[in-house]
């Protein structure tokens, strides 16, 4: 079967040489995106998806463990990463869904299951697949009044073009982010906080994830979930300080069929942090 691996020619601008799976990037050019995207193997498809703020190296593990036994993409979304987009309007659930259905389209690539993380996993079940794996699925909204005031902060320091360049001055410093990843209920490792360092100094990559947030709309996405008709597993961690378990296990009980993991010790950055109790699990659920 035909082993995927792009041609370095085509590698998106600005990419280290040492970026995981790099030998396994490409750049791929769709109308207003210039998508950052890593494939690798063959046999059944498997698509990766970030969180908000990260990139394809945050699920670097699993495409290791994955690659060799199913063909694997992982795209860097849109606006975060490598991936370069000429309008951030279109950074909502809806807008990216629909980008990576063209770049899907583009490839040829049906995925028979989908695995993402924190608000990848709203997209994934956005896009639809025959099994669902969610790594700390993003699908509750703030509590109480911070689910009105949240987009609208979110909104206004998306709209000053400034904030994205004050934010990567003032916490790229290696304590800066290992405390923001320490926030979530991880505890990083050096190489973990050196990904994000390269991401947070990046003020492209942070307006594009403001962006994302400022835009994000779960309640069209709600209202589908209880006619779902694929398999659905939620992995949860009991330490997550950023997705709550119990808020994951609710959000399970209105899929049909779907089961929530709560794994102990486990913050939000799971798959980073312990990825084989982690791919033990996506193991059983792709079975």
């Amino acid at each position: 079967m035909q082993q995927h691996k792009p041609s370095p020619a085509s590698l998106p601008k600005g990419l280290p040489a040492d970026w995981p799976h790099a030998d396994h990037s490409a750049r791929l050019d769709l109308g207003h995106l210039s998508w950052h995207v890593q494939r690798a193997g063959a046999g059944a498809k498997v698509l990766l998806l970030h969180g908000t703020g990260a990139s394809t190296h945050s699920l670097r593990h699993l495409f290791a463990a994955l690659s060799p036994r199913f063909d694997v993409l992982a795209p860097d979304l849109p606006g975060q990463g490598f991936t370069r987009t000429t309008t951030l309007q279109r950074s909502g659930l809806d807008g990216m869904t629909a980008d990576l259905g063209t770049l899907l389209d583009h490839l040829d690539y049906t995925p028979d299951a989908i695995i993402g993380h924190s608000a990848g996993a709203a997209i994934a079940l956005n896009l639809g697949a025959p099994r669902i794996v969610g790594l700390a699925p993003a699908l509750a909204d703030f509590p109480g009044v911070l689910a009105a005031i949240f987009p609208m902060v979110a909104k206004l320091l998306a709209l000053n073009p400034l904030t994205a360049r004050i934010f990567s001055r003032t916490h790229e410093s290696e304590a800066q982010v290992t405390r923001l990843l320490r926030s979530t209920g991880a505890e990083p490792g050096a190489d973990d906080v050196a990904y994000y360092r390269q991401l947070i100094g990046d003020p492209a990559h942070v307006e594009g994830a403001l962006h994302m947030m400022a835009r994000w709309d779960l309640t069209p996405l709600r209202a589908k979930l209880p006619g779902f008709e694929g398999r659905v597993t939620f992995l949860t961690g009991d330490a997550d300080m950023s997705v709550p378990s119990a808020a994951v296990t609710r959000a399970a009980g209105v899929i049909p069929g779907a089961r929530a993991i709560t794994l102990p010790g486990m913050g939000h950055l799971m798959h980073e942090t312990h990825p084989d109790e982690v791919m033990t699990h996506i193991d059983d659920a792709l079975a």
